[in-house]
């Protein structure tokens, strides 16, 4: 029997609402084996991010380089890198590997700490947009690696394209922070594009929500699937997740991950 394996390179969410909590739960849930590389361990829960204590560099190579060349991996996946370094140094390890990478650009928590230094997003763009099979932005992210303004859903298509250029193969642009009742998101790609519709759920549980639906997909292409399945099954995670949200927490709270627990073939199968 073989199982999708997925190797996430991202950060620790002491509240375990996002980061390498989050992503280990979507990729078990969804049927697939996630192993990690920690960058960076934060101290935070619904309220915000208090501290960053950042992993040394070659500590963060020689975990991707263990679990590389002994566990493998079918799918890379890639969450808070924090600094120009960190980028570099995973960039330089990702060259040797032949498996599709799956970027989360992540660059502010969701009570407005900020997870990766202005002076790195060129280093983002220059090294890793390259190498990345999928990129996920949400409209803040997309404004920092292109550099253009995003006011509405015309202008967020607009950027996704534009940051094709820079050489991912697609990019899932998140219409969350765009405002309105109804949102959508776009996948584009060379030659491509569909966009996907849904209603705004109304909720202050959503934290972790990027982390999810990257992850998610990432399982998807590690299973196989189409990528436009896996951003299909991913947003129908993430909005049942939120859906069965806790209620833990006096700030942004945590998805309700364990919905999927014991459904036949795993959760959104």
């Amino acid at each position: 029997m073989t199982i999708a394996r997925v190797l996430i390179v991202a950060g620790s969410d002491s509240g375990g609402g996002a980061g390498i909590q989050a992503d280990i739960k979507t990729v078990t849930l969804l049927g697939g084996y996630a192993a990690s590389a920690v960058t960076a361990v934060t101290v935070q829960n619904t309220r915000g991010v208090q501290a960053v204590h950042a992993v040394p560099v070659d500590v963060i190579v020689a975990q991707m380089r263990a679990v590389l060349e002994d566990i493998g991996a079918d799918v890379v996946k890639l969450g808070m890198l924090g600094d120009a370094a960190t980028i570099r140094a995973v960039a330089d390890v990702l060259d040797g590997v032949r498996v599709p990478v799956v970027l989360d650009p992540v660059m502010v928590a969701k009570g407005g700490a900020v997870l990766l230094a202005e002076e790195a997003v060129g280093a983002m763009v220059e090294r890793l947009l390259p190498l990345a099979a999928l990129v996920t932005p949400n409209v803040p992210e997309l404004v920092a690696l292109t550099g253009t303004e995003v006011a509405d859903e015309a202008d967020m298509l607009l950027a996704a394209q534009e940051l094709l250029e820079a050489g991912p193969r697609a990019v899932l642009a998140k219409g969350g922070h765009l405002d309105g009742d109804a949102l959508s998101d776009w996948l584009v790609w060379r030659g491509g594009q569909l966009r996907y519709d849904g209603v705004r759920i109304a909720s202050r549980h959503t934290h972790g929500t990027g982390c999810t639906l990257a992850s998610a997909v990432a399982v998807g292409l590690a299973q196989g699937m189409a990528l436009e399945a896996a951003v299909a099954r991913g947003r129908a995670f993430v909005r049942r997740a939120i859906l069965a949200a806790p209620g833990l927490g006096a700030g942004h709270g945590p998805l309700g991950f364990g919905w999927g627990l014991g459904e036949a073939g795993g959760a959104c199968a």
